[in-house]
């Protein structure tokens, strides 16, 4: 992206981004077996992940990060599940389509990320759990390998 961002800034184009807020937009925690899921702490962790966005004014995109964990004890009961939306605003200008939604797919989740991390964190640790500390994400390798399926998938729709 930056070879792209040199190229417009030699045409006379200036790329301009900036962080206008960063919020939670929703939240929840559940625990429907409560602290009694066993002595035995040995969870199965499972994480899904997306990434919505949405035009809101000229030059102004809102990006939520959406995060769903759902944690099983060792003997198949859930233990617990957390979701966290964790939005920000962000203004873009001088970026041409599919840059500007590389931006939007990557960089802006990748900013979102360790507020919806420390959100989930929080949220584990006062159910009573211990913490719950996400590994970072490549969200650039996310979007490359979501543009690649999508290629293929246009690919087999023309073939039939």
């Amino acid at each position: 992206m930056t070879d792209e961002n040199t190229q417009q800034a030699a045409e006379g184009q200036q790329v301009q981004f900036g962080i206008q807020r960063i919020y939670m937009k929703d939240c929840s925690f559940e625990a429907p077996n409560g602290l009694q899921v066993g002595a035995q702490w040995k969870p199965k962790v499972n994480q899904d992940l997306n990434t919505e966005i949405s035009r809101v004014a000229d030059d102004v995109y809102e990006v939520v990060l959406n995060l769903t964990i759902k944690v099983d004890a060792e003997e198949g009961k859930a233990a617990f599940l957390v979701e966290v939306h964790q939005a920000g605003l962000f203004a873009v200008k001088g970026l041409e389509e599919q840059p500007l939604k590389a931006l939007l797919s990557s960089q802006c989740p990748q900013i979102l990320f360790p507020y919806a991390r420390e959100a989930i964190d929080s949220l584990v640790t006062r159910g009573g759990f211990p913490p719950l500390m996400l590994p970072p994400i490549n969200f650039d390798a996310l979007y490359v390998q979501a543009m690649q399926q999508a290629e293929a998938q246009k690919e087999a729709e023309t073939e039939h």
